[in-house]
């Protein structure tokens, strides 16, 4: 396991031309702060998230805790998650299997792993964030790859207005300037 890797996959990758092709800016891995008490991380009695402040870090007894997104669009407060379906259980793939040597184990495991990330899903929703989660499964074939360019489109157009074009308009103005021309 050590040799799979958790950043910079290609179906990361991928999507990040995705959002490149379609003019949006991004970051990539941003820690997101989330407060969780310590009995609440194992999800026993649900989640009591708030945000993180620096400030009051060292005066209250619960444990900071961060969410880190593959891809996050800071401006429309948009995470991403890129999973993998094996490593998060995409429930009706062909790539969501379980091994059958120590089945029990990596049930434990990957089962941990889809509670984790519906967890940190909520976390972000109260906090004010829209996480997306784009599977492994829908990066692999062009047809599936193009359906999830046009739902990313209506998703984030839907969001806020895409970044204007407006600026090409001001560049010719600038170079007739330059070339002595009036307008």
């Amino acid at each position: 396991m050590s040799r799979i890797r958790g950043k910079d996959t290609t179906p990361e990758r991928i999507i990040r031309s995705v959002l490149r092709r379609l003019g949006y800016r991004f970051r990539l891995h941003v820690r997101i702060p989330v407060e969780m008490r310590s009995a609440e991380r194992g999800m026993r009695n649900g989640p009591a998230i708030r945000r993180v402040r620096p400030s009051t870090l060292g005066s209250r007894p619960s444990t900071p805790h961060f969410i880190t997104p593959d891809i996050v669009l800071m401006k429309l407060r948009i995470a991403i998650f890129v999973h993998g379906c094996f490593w998060h259980r995409h429930r009706g793939c062909k790539n969501c299997t379980t091994p059958t040597h120590r089945r029990a184990w990596w049930l434990a495991k990957l089962n941990g792993n889809a509670m984790r990330d519906k967890l940190h899903q909520r976390a972000l929703r109260e906090l004010g964030w829209r996480p997306m989660v784009i599977w492994e499964c829908e990066t692999e074939k062009p047809e599936k790859l193009a359906r999830l360019q046009t739902r990313l489109e209506q998703t984030l157009s839907a969001t806020k207005k895409r970044p204007s074009s407006a600026v090409t308009p001001l560049r010719r103005v600038d170079k007739d300037r330059k070339a002595g021309k009036k307008s």
